[in-house]
């Protein structure tokens, strides 16, 4: 039985320094929660959100699903009868729905995922597992259901994903093709967030800044 995270879980260590780390091939086993409408409420309870970042949010992801009210671990649900070294988790239609909060995909990485797999996600959600190096994977919903089955016949292990690829299977056998924006795709491939592609602009940034205050000096007077 997976043992319970203590309130001083790590943070993700998916940042390197102030750098995400590189998503190019992921291999490993899957959680499989195949519910639908999995909300943030659900991922992270909002009495937990005024935490530091740097305290991390990993032993409260599903909190009130995983622990009853004398904190005593629920042993029918799912994270309960795993290993904890799982790194992908297997959702429903509408993962990560509801409030906007960026702690949900904070607990979701502080707990050991780098990818999670639905049919679909709530578009903040989405977006905020981008800019924090968590791979969002949809499924059409064909795929998604197949994999579930073979995922529910043969374990939920040696599962992988390549994102140059756009691929997603077992590691031997059939692959799931799926979509991602192309921007959020090299930015993952590259290990990097927005601020750090700016800088990648700095020298043109800086030139232009200087070719524009001598075409207007007058904007700017000494």
């Amino acid at each position: 039985m997976h043992r319970r995270c203590a309130p001083t879980c790590r943070i993700s260590a998916l940042w390197v320094g102030a750098k995400m780390r590189p998503f190019t091939v992921l291999t490993g086993d899957c959680v499989l929660m195949p519910s639908e409408n999995i909300d943030t409420d659900q991922l992270i309870p909002a009495r937990f959100m005024n935490r530091t970042r740097s305290s991390g949010y990993g032993g409260y992801l599903f909190y009130d699903l995983r622990y009853d009210a004398h904190g005593a671990q629920i042993p029918e649900f799912e994270l309960n009868k795993t290993s904890g070294s799982e790194v992908i988790l297997v959702g429903g239609q509408n993962f990560g729905c509801g409030s906007s909060r960026e702690a949900a995909v904070y607990a979701l990485l502080d707990y050991g995922f780098r990818a999670i797999v639905a049919p679909s996600f709530g578009d903040i959600f989405r977006n905020n597992a981008s800019k924090n190096g968590l791979l969002t994977v949809p499924l059409k919903d064909q795929d998604h259901t197949e994999f579930v089955e073979q995922l529910s016949q043969s374990g939920s292990t040696n599962v992988k994903i390549d994102l140059a690829m756009q691929t997603l299977g077992f590691t031997s056998g059939a692959n799931f093709s799926f979509e991602i924006d192309p921007a959020i795709k090299r930015k993952m491939l590259q290990g990097i967030d927005d601020l750090a592609e700016t800088l990648q602009y700095k020298a043109m940034i800086e030139n232009f800044e200087t070719k524009y205050l001598r075409s207007k000096p007058w904007l700017f007077p000494k």
